[in-house]
């Protein structure tokens, strides 16, 4: 059964929250721009796992939108957000105003390198990983988590935000959690809700060719041959390919055989209007 849920929109009222909820234990973060799905709510449930107690910070961050991107038409559904929050018993939400985040004044940002420049989302938007880094070391020092959870499904993101916690030594563990998917494969997204009728029915596509092009690789195809053939069933299905691209699961370079390390797939692709994006380990 839910409770009444506490939000704090301040930094004093965030750090009188924190001096209570700190007296009990361990205490995770699920970093979010709202509009919750079954994935954001798989992470709180994954937090409440390793830890005594569970901030949720919801931030739609206008930093990591590019000016023809969607930060205006983002879907904001705070209520029910809450209500889905209250039922998981999560002990604060952190839901702070962009004047909070970034005051008058504010001139201090974060430029990561590294897999930042993998030459994957970056290539298509460069401004991302930037707005990314500084909100999440933002988000980390204010509410100071030993735990902070996110989906592999943003597997770039993953990386340069653990990147940047381990090189600016902040004291949290960044864990990543597997891609939460429907029945037939679609990585949950809030922007899946943009999806009409008949791209929602293709968008499992991208998942379908990532599945089938890991196999062919695991079987001694090669990378070269299997990445060709899959950017075209993606692009004879109906997308827009960005990029499919093979890469090493740490540190995301180029890999040219399977003997380089460990792969990730990873693909962008539109659909319509809307920007999917997937992942897959080989």
């Amino acid at each position: 059964m839910g409770r009444n849920i506490h939000v704090a929109r301040s930094i004093v009222a965030l750090d009188r929250a924190l001096r209570r909820i700190r007296r009990g234990g361990k205490v995770a973060l699920v970093p979010t721009m709202g509009a919750l799905h079954k994935g954001h709510l798989v992470l709180v449930r994954q937090a409440r796992r390793r830890a005594d107690k569970v901030i949720v910070s919801i931030f739609v961050n206008p930093t990591q939108f590019a000016p023809t991107e969607d930060f205006a038409s983002y879907p904001r559904t705070f209520a029910r957000d809450l209500a889905d929050l209250e039922k998981l018993e999560v002990d604060l939400v952190w839901a702070p105003g962009a004047d909070v985040m970034y005051p008058q004044g504010f001139a201090t940002r974060i430029v990561p390198e590294g897999p930042a420049l993998a030459g994957l989302e970056d290539r298509f938007r460069p401004h991302f990983f930037g707005g990314v880094a500084t909100v999440v070391a933002k988000l980390f020092t204010q509410c100071r988590p030993d735990f902070a959870m996110f989906g592999e499904k943003d597997f770039q993101q993953l990386k340069v935000v653990t990147r940047m916690a381990k090189d600016l030594d902040l004291p949290v563990r960044v864990i990543g959690v597997p891609t939460v998917r429907e029945p037939d494969g679609l990585a949950l997204s809030s922007r899946n809700a943009y999806l009409s009728d008949a791209e929602r029915a293709g968008a499992p596509t991208l998942y379908r060719v990532l599945t089938a092009c890991a196999a062919k690789m695991s079987a001694g195809t090669s990378i070269a041959k299997a990445l060709d053939e899959a950017r075209g069933e993606i692009m004879a299905a109906g997308f827009a390919l960005d990029y499919l691209e093979a890469r090493h699961a740490e540190t995301l370079v180029p890999v040219a055989s399977a003997k380089d390390g460990p792969i990730r797939l990873l693909v962008a692709a539109r659909i319509g209007k809307t920007r999917l994006i997937d992942n897959i380990g080989v």
